[in-house]
């Protein structure tokens, strides 16, 4: 077995910028502050709680008081989903999203609809990319928001967002998009966009696990979904993980220093990734967009195996890699993003996610191509269905 390792599931978390650690490190020390302390110490991790907040604002193009810290993506997505529907009873009852939405949506929408709140789910056409003429039709006088991702975590599709929102603000509608695998490869500015309220978090950026924020335009009426403390401004209770939020500032200056250089470097890879499996190894296929894709992502599909199987066969030569969203890895079910893309049930478990990032280089694109090539022909022998 070759000792080198491969990391190519940046989709799922990133490893830390030695920045981010740098910045991170006083504050998991001496600086052990409490920021709603008035004293030196509380003031101190105030301070700092405040420059990351203006850090991130700046980075997304707002202003930091639009700029509400959680514990990750999935906090900010239920929070604008389930905080904007409680808080807007009075203008409807109804909200639409993708039928390719992270978990972290379609849960808290599911969740509403049994408080009595109504929810359409937009279907997408076989490359992931939403119609913005059937939101446009799906949108009624009782819709109060419209939630669609920026960028798809599975299949990498980028969703045409200025053109949704528009379409929302034309309705009179809150637009909020999952905007964590975008942030870092994209250009995310708030204003460009048009969004109301928009899901980042940190360690898909090179930062801390468990921090991240929901940005909210001002104007936007939102309830807090955790009450306490009144944090946050009342929005997000609970004392602030100093030491996570300052490197979440510290990663997001970064994306914004190095959004492009990161695109420009790993897009060639993807794409070397992606003709290399294509071309050489047969019964395979894209999934996701090829164009309107996210500069780092590669999904395939391979007839007549299993992805996990894939996965376990090259994590021995040292290369790590997944199926899919890292969240729902654990149910063993079918993707719900392939089988929207109309892939056969039997079909979408042969799936493979390949996620590059910034530390990663031709030579290991290489290496996964020749390591990959008879690991696939090895499982393939072994299934009744293969016809080589």
């Amino acid at each position: 077995m070759d000792k080198r390792r491969i990391y190519l599931d940046h989709a799922a978390t990133a490893p830390f910028h030695p920045e981010v650690t740098e910045a991170m490190l006083p504050y998991l020390g001496e600086r052990f502050g409490n920021p709603s302390s008035i004293y030196s110490e509380g003031r101190e991790a105030r301070k700092a709680v405040e420059a990351a907040r203006s850090q991130v604002a700046d980075a997304l193009g707002a202003d930091p008081s639009e700029i509400f810290f959680t514990s990750g993506g999935t906090e900010a997505d239920n929070l604008a989903v389930i905080g904007t529907a409680r808080a807007n009873r009075e203008r409807g009852d109804h909200i639409v999203t993708t039928v390719i939405e992270h978990h972290a949506v379609l849960e808290p929408c599911h969740y509403l609809e049994n408080e009595g709140f109504r929810a359409t789910y937009l279907s997408v056409n076989s490359a992931g990319i939403v119609d913005p003429e059937e939101l446009r039709e799906a949108i009624t006088p009782s819709t109060l928001l419209v939630s669609v991702m920026y960028a798809n975590n599975e299949v990498g599709t980028v969703q045409p967002i200025e053109q949704i929102s528009a379409i929302c603000r034309e309705a009179g509608v809150y637009l909020h998009t999952d905007a964590v695998q975008g942030v870092g490869a994209l250009d995310v500015d708030v204003n460009r966009l048009g969004v109301d309220m928009l899901s980042v978090s940190a360690h898909k950026l090179y930062g801390p696990k468990g921090t991240g924020c929901l940005y909210v335009r001002k104007g936007t009426k939102l309830q807090s979904i955790i009450l306490g403390g009144g944090q946050e401004k009342r929005i997000r209770s609970g004392t602030e993980n100093v030491a996570g939020i300052v490197g979440f500032g510290a990663a997001m200056r970064l994306a914004v220093r190095e959004w492009k250089q990161r695109s420009e470097h790993v897009r060639p890879l993807r794409d070397r990734l992606i003709d290399g499996i294509l071309q050489g190894i047969p019964y395979t296929r894209l999934n996701g967009d090829r164009e309107s894709r996210l500069p780092n992502n590669v999904n395939v599909l391979f007839d007549f195996i299993e992805g996990e199987a894939i996965c376990l066969k090259l994590d021995f030569q040292g290369i790590a890699a997944s199926t899919g969203s890292a969240c729902s890895s654990e149910s063993g079910e079918a993707s719900h993003v392939l089988l929207a893309l109309g892939i056969p049930l039997e079909e979408a478990h042969g799936s493979l996610r390949l996620t590059l990032g910034r530390e990663n280089t031709t030579e290991d694109v290489d290496y996964v191509l020749e390591k990959l090539t008879p690991i696939i022909e090895e499982l393939r022998q072994m299934s009744p269905l293969y016809p080589g």
